[in-house]
């Protein structure tokens, strides 16, 4: 069976004042199906980066890179969008809600890209908004949230359509200990199939007992990976 993700050697560079910087320096990971894998390092190491190109993003300067088993770097602009939309769920830092949506329509952005009406699509994104905690403020549009808010929303939009791979950057930076344990069940939920898989940057230490692999990153390169039983308590 093909890994949900599989790099090697991958190398990234960005341009700066002083020439080339050299932000991944060959790295080699695989993240299976059917696991939560968790990206942990210092800021500054290239974890976000390493997400961005997995998620076709970010381009990358030479390596491989295969998510189910799909070359990204073969794929044109419009296949890699494409793939995107039906494979892939985000849950991006700065959680990038439109503003002039409420939290449910939000939510069902990506019911909408696949053909379902508006109205339909936010009655679908309701229970993952009840699940976490926000069925009472459905109707709010962003700028009525508070920030762990509209994380929450951010997170409901990531698995409204079941994707496979879940890609998150730091999904509980925002919230509590309380309201972090709910969405990171809720990502497992979604990650312990065997047909789906979910990577996690984060530097919440709270929440690492969910992850069945970490993966420490630094200076661009993969330091170590941990294989671990998760240890969950209620």
């Amino acid at each position: 069976m093909t890994l949900a993700v599989r790099c090697r050697n991958v190398v990234k560079s960005f341009d700066s004042e002083a020439g080339p910087l050299r932000v991944l320096h060959g790295v080699d990971i695989d993240v299976p199906w059917g696991e939560m894998t968790m990206l942990v390092g210092p800021s500054g190491c290239g974890k976000t980066t390493l997400l961005s190109i997995v998620s076709g993003i970010l381009s990358f300067d030479s390596g491989a890179v295969e998510v189910d088993g799909h070359d990204v770097a073969r794929m044109s602009d419009s296949a890699r969008v494409a793939f995107r939309r039906a494979n892939l769920g985000f849950i991006f830092q700065q959680y990038n809600l439109l503003p002039a949506l409420t939290a449910a329509e939000n939510a069902a952005v990506p019911l909408v890209a696949a053909g379902i009406d508006l109205e339909t699509a936010a009655k679908k994104a309701m229970p993952l908004l009840e699940r976490l905690g926000m069925g009472e403020h459905a109707r709010k549009l962003p700028r009525q949230l508070s920030g762990g808010q509209q994380q929450r929303v951010a997170i409901a939009r990531a698995l409204v359509h079941e994707p496979k791979l879940v890609v998150c950057d730091e999904p509980t930076a925002a919230l509590d200990a309380t309201g972090g344990r709910n969405a990171m069940e809720l990502l497992r939920a979604a990650s312990v199939r065997a047909d789906r898989a979910t990577i996690v940057v984060t530097h919440d230490h709270r929440i690492f007992d969910f992850a069945d692999r970490i993966v420490r990153m630094e200076d661009g390169r993969i330091a170590a990976v941990e294989d671990k039983a998760p240890e969950i308590v209620p």
